[in-house]
């Protein structure tokens, strides 16, 4: 069968798999000494993509590899693959971001030990690759291709620290929960193809929405299944405990990748599989991810309360901040959702993973330049920070403000607010309870953190002062994007909030 393909609806990802290509083939005639040029060059490449998607911005949804179809039950479709519209493009915008600020954390680090740069570089670009085809996707097939070319590189990079044992470990707990994600998830959409006889999610919204037949038992577990497979994907609990151990055993650029843009990637598919496909199962989904996103927030944040290093802690509080982003997605699930009330659940959910990942990206910058004078990375060495690096203290107290909630980081009240209104303007007010109580625990121990770094600070210095990190020109600049866009962000909401109304899947 013959298709015409939109070019211009895939130019972005085009020129980032050209990109990714470049970097490998280039790094074959690097020496060691210059191995670094890798990134300059993925940069490039991040760039040129994000160029071609404002492209897009201005014109009207494009769609393409469609497919014309008969069926006896909804009669004549024309359902596509690939579908550019407003939601794709605003995810895409913040996988890209997110990418920028990945290199500019990923340079020194990887550059000083000395590590694969051309391999990780390449299949950093794999991976946000995967990202921008997942926001587009609409059936079954391209949305799991898309979720393992985001997965696949991610087990790689995880353990490019051969000689340490810890990474080593971490990857494979990755890969093999990874695995089994996968197979569950595969398992449920297999069932959802061969009850509704379609892998194209508007075909089998219609099914859904117009037989009767397929609402059974077996119908209803295929639902649950996907959403477990992307409950893994997205380190919601009790499908998280591969989370903490990957992060910490991880080089830390990997574990700000894995926390903040794989976990946007886990949302986004969730978000197109149960907003377009499975719209009409929401009394299924919609409970189950309340339920979810209440196991998941209360134990990220208890745990977090009492974890002693920081990446681990963070990878704890990630697993909380997944809690409150499954917050409004539970909330369509009131009967049957209407398209403003899931349109306002999908505008609050990508509207908390943009503020979330500029925060912790922000964050993990911060841990990162800490770690080139104390590799321990425990919580006990950010005491009295304020006395040697009154920039990083200033930033990481202001990040850590920002992702509990609490003022002058204006970014984070306004994230949780909105997701506060949401679920008490749909008369969920036991989730919005829930939500208030684990703001609450999550505060101490980001308030702790932010408290810590200028404990001591008018004592007088002991015999042997701290050293004062020598922190890159990157790596300043990634925590001074994250510190700009999270003040502009706080300033003026409209930046991530004005979009909400065209963000309706169709």
């Amino acid at each position: 069968m013959l298709q015409t393909i939109d070019y211009h609806a895939i130019l972005p990802e085009l020129i980032l798999a050209g990109a990714a290509v470049l970097v490998l083939v280039v790094d074959l005639f690097l020496a060691p000494a210059r191995k670094w040029i890798a990134m300059p060059l993925s940069v490039l490449g991040v760039g040129g993509a994000f160029a071609a998607l404002v492209t897009l911005v201005s014109g009207d949804e494009r769609r393409t590899f469609c497919l014309d179809r008969v069926t006896l039950v909804v009669g004549k479709l024309n359902s596509c693959s690939y579908v550019v519209d407003d939601f794709a493009i605003i995810m895409k915008m913040i996988f890209l971001g997110s990418a920028f600020v990945v290199l500019l954390l990923s340079l020194d680090h990887f550059n000083d030990a000395h590590l694969y740069q051309g391999e990780y570089y390449f299949l950093l670009l794999c991976s946000f690759f995967g990202m921008l085809t997942m926001a587009s996707s609409r059936d079954l097939i391209m949305l799991f291709i898309s979720l393992e070319i985001v997965s696949v590189p991610g087990f790689i990079i995880s353990g490019l620290r051969k000689s340490d044992s810890r990474s080593t470990e971490s990857a494979i707990k990755f890969f093999l929960i990874g695995v089994l994600s996968t197979a569950v998830m595969l398992f449920g959409m297999s069932i959802v193809y061969g009850m509704t006889g379609s892998v194209q999610l508007e075909t089998i919204a219609q099914v859904l929405a117009r037989t009767d037949f397929v609402r059974t038992p077996a119908m209803a577990a295929a639902v649950a299944l996907v959403i477990v497979g992307f409950a893994f994907k997205v380190s919601a609990a009790p499908f998280h405990f591969w989370a903490p151990d990957t992060y910490q055993g991880a080089p830390v650029p990997v574990a700000a990748f894995l926390s903040v843009a794989s976990k946007a990637a886990g949302f986004t598919g969730l978000i197109v599989v149960c907003s377009v496909g499975l719209r009409p199962y929401a009394f299924v989904w919609g409970p189950l991810l309340a339920v979810l996103a209440t196991l998941t927030m209360t134990l990220g944040n208890l745990v977090a309360v009492q974890q002693r290093h920081m990446v681990r802690l963070l990878a704890y509080s990630s697993i909380g901040q997944a809690g409150y982003m499954l917050v409004p997605l539970s909330l369509a699930a009131t009967a049957h959702p209407s398209p403003k009330l899931l349109n306002d659940a999908i505008a609050a959910t990508v509207a908390y993973i943009a503020i979330y990942a500029v925060l912790n990206l922000g964050v993990f910058g911060c841990v990162i330049a800490v770690a080139r004078r104390t590799p321990r990375n425990l919580v006990a060495d950010y005491r009295g920070l304020a006395r040697t690096s009154p920039f990083l203290a200033g930033a990481i107290a202001f990040f850590m403000l920002g992702l509990a909630g609490v003022p002058p980081a204006l970014a984070g009240l306004v994230a949780k607010v909105y997701v506060f209104r949401s679920a008490i303007d749909n008369k969920m007010s036991w989730l919005a309870a829930v939500m208030a109580v684990n703001t609450i625990v999550a505060g101490w121990y980001y308030l702790r953190i932010a408290f810590t770094v200028f404990a001591g600070v008018g004592e007088p210095a002991g015999e042997a002062p701290l050293e004062r990190p020598r922190v890159p020109v990157a790596l300043v600049a990634a925590i001074g994007i994250s510190v700009v866009a999270a003040v502009a962000i706080g300033f003026y909401p409209e930046l991530v909030f004005r979009y909400g109304p065209g963000l309706a899947l169709r």
